[in-house]
């Protein structure tokens, strides 16, 4: 019987390295730009602008035409904090409506959390790049990788302003580490119990 070989997380794992600005070097020769997307409330627009905003989204579809993923993360929100501020405020409050007000809605944020209601999403939009689009072999391929993902930033962040929503790109290491970590490591992430 022949025996597998186990590999390290490391091995397991596609990246490469963590490059600048979000830029993520994937074993393959390929790679990958995070960028977050803070969007707007589109349901709290009259219909000329939804009418508006949908047009431009379309122009966004229709001009980023390189490889992109959507990616929309729910997170379930720790209240605790929350709850506590309310009960230090309660201990000082003399009058009884408020107190009982704020009892009222103590519970009314628990029950939420319990059914795991409260969450807030993240959106994020990831650019891809490799290698093999590249014809000719250049000793400066990686700077070139990077120059055109970083195009597609600003061309994505051009489109997507038309919107209304603001794109950002990761400047520190340690945000890529911790988007990767909450992407590969979801029950954590979502903070499940």
């Amino acid at each position: 019987m022949k025996k597998q070989e186990i590999k390290t997380v490391q091995e397991w794992l596609p990246f490469e390295k963590i490059l600048e600005k979000g830029i993520i070097k994937i074993k393959q020769g390929e790679y990958i730009k995070i960028l977050k997307v803070i969007p707007i409330n589109y349901d709290l627009k009259s219909e000329l602008e939804k009418e508006a905003i949908l047009n431009s989204y379309k122009i966004f579809l229709k001009t980023c035409n390189f490889d992109l993923q959507i990616l929309i993360q729910s997170n379930k929100e720790d209240l605790s904090n929350h709850i506590s501020t309310i009960n230090i405020q309660l201990k000082n409050e003399k009058n009884l409506e408020i107190k009982e007000i704020s009892k009222n809605y103590i519970n009314f944020i628990q029950n939420i959390n319990k059914e795991k209601k409260s969450s807030s999403k993240n959106f994020y939009i990831l650019i891809k790049n490799s290698l093999k689009n590249l014809k000719l072999e250049n000793i400066n391929s990686e700077e070139i990788i990077i120059e055109e993902l970083n195009e597609k930033f600003f061309k994505i962040k051009e489109c997507l302003s038309r919107c209304g929503n603001i794109t950002l790109e990761y400047d520190k290491k340690e945000e890529i580490k911790e988007i990767l970590y909450s992407f590969l490591n979801v029950k954590n992430s979502l903070n499940y119990n």
